[in-house]
């Protein structure tokens, strides 16, 4: 072959290899382009409001976020929904066995209460952490912290110091990463200010916290309504508007725009659980008669929103739609990778079969005399909350984490309560070996519950009269299972059956910018896999 063919060849096959390449690389999935990663929650949504919703609104922001996305349908967190565990799934890849954090309200064998301040006395005390530990002025949040409200427990200079929330945390998250690598800012909103959680045990992951608190103690409670909540989170969305345009939350000073940020919504999760939406009338605001003291929830088992939840569902999209129209607008759509899911969901759907008997270990002493009953006084005991002490904790929704004073006592209640399962609506108590198979041996680790009891589908242990129809928190299909769609222009539509967990969204994050998932503790520990389809050819799992 002459020289001249040898080069027309040589050319014609570069040109093949050229077209090849950007043919697979239309069909590849995520290239290397991202340069920024937004995480939402949509508290409370599940895979079936994310189906319902796309397929009645043509053109809404889930639609357009699905055309663009894979799809997961199937997937679920990795252990209780409560908001905490929830949250950090998606941020440090693990579970309670690995980040050490069961609940915002929980309990811990090795600390002290808030006002012993020289940690003396016996240890074990409640963990919490909600709007209850915030700085009030006059009912009024601060938005921040009030360390005086904190338990106590001895920092790494043998101090006895005030607790906060990161310092629970016993795995880093994906923004302390991003720190650690140098490789951007790093931004979150949340509901209370006790998501300062996010910072991680460095207290220093997130750059850029706003927590505008939106149930303040003895004050307005928005959550009481769903205008409300909305405006609420109105608030977040702002604040991410604000960043998308490389200015820090409140729009004062430009400082770019973060490498890895989000917000949660509030609006649906308290859309599905309203009996009575702004049934104190306390939102001036909420004055539209198709929500004003109309029921939330569901219609029906199917998952047909009340208007309650519908509004909820609406303004969460339309602000979804606000976000991707500032992405395009400043310029960085197409570097963006946009994750929605939820940090949990909600439980139940099918408002037939809600059941509310009344809080757990105050229904065991209706079924039993808690003087004599050795059983019954134990949880009566722990029930009874004392603020310090090895004397257990109590905390119930639609699940009951029980931590006993005496845990050489634990087959002795796990018995008494599988003998009573039916009268106390237990569908199953996992105590012992059963408990030690998913988490750590509580007689070794000083916040795993002893006990933890999943009641019957649809129960939640409060009152009767308590003005909430679903809750979250147990371990239920309802609880677990969270919408989960990941957009980006690069990616095909598609959707995803097979089972996946949303621990697996913080391995995503840290691939999609090209840093091993590996970084994270919670990952390497528990084994964590990025999610599928996202990073390699091929069709879904149909």
């Amino acid at each position: 072959m002459v020289k001249w063919q040898i080069i027309v060849v040589a050319s014609l096959l570069a040109v093949v290899s050229m077209f090849a390449a950007v043919d697979a690389g239309a069909h590849d999935g995520l290239n290397g382009e991202i340069r920024h990663v937004l995480l939402i929650s949509v508290d409370g949504m599940h895979a079936l409001d994310v189906a319902n919703y796309v397929k009645a609104h043509e053109g809404s922001a889930l639609e357009d976020l699905s055309e663009h996305g894979v799809t997961f349908s199937n997937a679920r967190t990795p252990a209780n929904s409560d908001s905490f565990p929830g949250l950090l799934a998606l941020i440090t890849g693990g579970s309670p066995r690995t980040h050490g954090l069961f609940y915002d309200s929980s309990y811990d064998r090795t600390i002290w209460a808030p006002d012993n301040t020289a940690c003396s006395g016996s240890p074990g005390t409640q963990m919490t952490f909600d709007e209850s530990i915030d700085l009030y002025v006059a009912g009024v949040s601060q938005n921040v912290i009030d360390p005086r409200a904190l338990p106590r427990f001895i920092d790494s200079h043998g101090h006895c110091s005030p607790m906060y929330p990161h310092n629970a945390l016993r795995s880093n998250t994906i923004f302390e990463v991003i720190k650690a690598e140098r490789t951007g800012r790093t931004a979150w909103a949340d509901k209370h200010p006790a998501y300062e959680l996010v910072n991680g045990p460095s207290g220093a992951g997130v750059d850029d916290l706003y927590t505008p608190e939106i149930t303040n103690v003895g004050g307005i409670d928005n959550t009481t309504s769903i205008v409300c909540t909305v405006q609420n989170d109105a608030l977040k969305v702002q604040a991410v508007l604000n960043e998308i345009q490389g200015l820090t939350h409140d729009g004062s000073k430009h400082v770019g725009v973060p490498t890895v940020f989000g917000m949660n919504f509030q609006g649906v999760s308290v859309g599905q659980k309203l009996l009575v939406d702004n049934a104190d009338s306390g939102c001036a605001a909420d004055s539209d008669p198709s929500t004003d003291k109309q029921r939330g929830g569901y219609l029906d088992a199917s998952g047909a929103p009340t208007p309650v939840l519908a509004y909820g569902l609406r303004k969460t999209d339309e602000a979804l739609a606000r976000i991707v129209s500032a992405l395009k607008k400043a310029g960085i759509y197409d570097s963006t990778l946009m994750i929605v899911t939820a940090k949990h969901g909600q439980s139940p759907i099918n408002l037939a079969k809600l059941v509310k008997p009344g809080h757990f270990a105050d229904l065991v002493c209706v079924i039993s005399d808690c003087g004599t009953n050795e059983a019954a006084k134990i949880i009566t005991d722990a029930g009874n909350n004392c603020p310090e002490g090895p004397c257990g904790f109590v905390q119930d929704d639609d699940v009951a984490l029980i931590w006993l004073p005496d845990q050489n006592k634990t087959k002795l209640v796990a018995d008494y309560l599988n003998r009573n399962a039916k009268a106390l609506y237990i569908e199953d108590v996992m105590a012992g070996e059963e408990l030690q198979l998913r988490f750590r041996d509580p007689r070794h680790d000083s916040r795993t519950p002893d006990i933890i009891v999943q009641p019957v589908y649809g129960t939640v242990y409060t009152g009767p009269t308590k003005n909430k129809i679903a809750e979250h928190g147990g371990f239920s299909f309802g609880d677990t299972n969270v919408g989960l769609i990941v957009s980006n222009p690069a990616l095909e539509a598609r959707t995803v059956k097979t089972p996946v967990l949303s621990s697996q969204v913080a391995a995503t994050i840290l691939k999609a910018l090209g840093i091993d998932p590996g970084e994270l503790q919670s990952v390497r520990k528990e084994g964590i896999a990025v999610l599928p389809f996202l990073f390699e050819s091929g069709k879904d799992d149909e």
